[in-house]
């Protein structure tokens, strides 16, 4: 779709109504009262989990080692075998059921599988949902879907991983059919595996910039109503809950991307093709409040998606085949990675994310590559070249995910 730089500046920003306003339709929200719990008479699961008989409070979990030995080993099963492992006894389907303690239980002996979470849509019914892949076994399953019931524009959310709360944010966007940007931000947390919604954005907005630095969770800039671009911005402390102003960016400018880098947010315009205008991009610097103009050789040469690693810029560009290239904030100029192009089973459109020194990448159909990011020996201090080399690695993907397409993609500990 080619967007089109409008003005806001003589058309207000069209808001979806007070406190008290009922969502169309077309667009609700899940109920979030729990049900009553049943007392144990009337359940009789519950009941007979709490009055085992005496062979059941002797069974060892894994018969010839200790239950703790065990319980370190069910621990470490991935959540795609939950559901088999359950039938093996009453001990097992007690521990994997209840995913809450599941999780608390690794937390507190120290176990952390980084898992990759992919907002994708299918392509003909627009359906959006969540696959999750387990980095460390390599396996998918799913999460409960979003609170959010009807039709709405996948690109337009915007999604923020919180590392160390293990939540993922999914903040503002776009109802279908009728261009409306949302105030909603919802929150999934890994170690409840639950959808809650939180207080909502000050300014609706769609296809904006996000990042964390510090804990706190900043947004700038998107589409209001009827596709104006916005200068606003402003920031969220998760645990306040509370959502403050902060400085306008000084243009209206909706985002192609952001990164975080040494704790200020860049937030760039991107390159839409073909090139009518110069791109634009705007840094935030959080301890003064501040934005300032992104140097030229940055935001001309930032031509698709991002990660950072050690503090470095990493843009896979979509205009010159897919190549990996790094920024050089010394000389203000980018420098290719070395290594072979990205698979071609890799197709538009895509989302990218890293962990530690790999660059994962989820392209059309939930394909799956990972980057591994090596730095280079220094041979000759004169020569030029970014220092860094890249090779990738497949990885397996269900049949039945072929109709789907990524929209965003974010990594967590479980």
């Amino acid at each position: 779709m080619r967007r089109v730089r409008v003005s806001s500046q003589q058309a207000p920003v069209h808001k979806l109504g007070d406190a008290q306003m009922k969502l169309t339709p077309r667009f609700r929200l899940a109920a979030t009262s729990a049900p009553p719990s049943p007392s144990p008479a009337s359940d009789p699961e519950q009941q007979q989990q709490q009055e085992p008989s005496s062979w059941e409070e002797e069974a060892p979990l894994i018969p010839g080692l200790p239950d703790d030995a065990a319980l370190n080993c069910l621990l470490r099963l991935p959540v795609s075998a939950h559901d088999a492992c359950r039938l093996v006894c009453r001990r097992w389907r007690v521990l994997l059921a209840d995913k809450a303690r599941f999780f608390a239980q690794r937390r507190q002996l120290g176990i952390r599988t980084p898992w990759l979470f992919t907002l994708a849509f299918h392509r003909c019914t627009g359906k959006i949902q969540w696959k999750v892949l387990d980095l460390g076994h390599l396996t998918w399953h799913a999460i409960p879907a979003m609170p959010c019931r009807d039709r709405a524009c996948p690109r337009g959310f915007g999604c923020v991983a919180i590392p160390s709360a293990g939540a993922l944010l999914v903040c503002g966007g776009l109802v279908s059919d009728m261009d409306c940007p949302l105030h909603l931000v919802l929150k999934y947390d890994i170690y409840k595996n639950r959808w809650t919604v939180m207080t909502r954005m000050l300014t609706a907005r769609s296809f904006f910039a996000g990042g964390v630095i510090d804990g706190r969770v900043y947004v700038a800039g998107g589409y209001s109503a009827d596709q104006f671009e916005l200068n606003s911005a402003e920031v969220l402390d998760p645990e306040k809950g509370v959502w403050q102003p902060i400085a306008s960016m000084g243009m209206n400018m909706a985002s192609s991307d952001s990164a975080v880098i040494g704790g200020r947010l860049y937030v760039t315009e991107g390159c839409a093709w073909p090139f009518f205008s110069s791109p634009r991009g705007q840094v935030y610097d959080p301890k003064v409040d501040r934005w300032e103009a992104m140097p030229v050789g940055m935001r001309e040469g930032w031509t698709g998606l991002s990660v950072v690693i050690e503090g470095r810029l990493f843009v896979i560009s979509e205009y010159e085949r897919m190549k990996v290239k790094i920024y050089d904030p010394e000389t203000d100029s980018w420098d290719s990675v070395s290594g072979p192009p990205m698979p071609e089973r890799i197709m538009k459109p895509f989302s990218v994310s890293c962990l530690d020194s790999k660059i994962v990448v989820v392209g059309r159909g939930l394909h799956v590559v990972i980057g591994h990011v090596q730095k280079e020996p220094a041979v000759d201090p004169d020569s030029r070249g970014s220092g860094y080399s890249i090779h990738w690695q497949d990885v397996d993907v269900p049949k039945e995910f072929s109709d789907l397409t990524p929209s965003s993609s974010q990594i967590l500990h479980a």
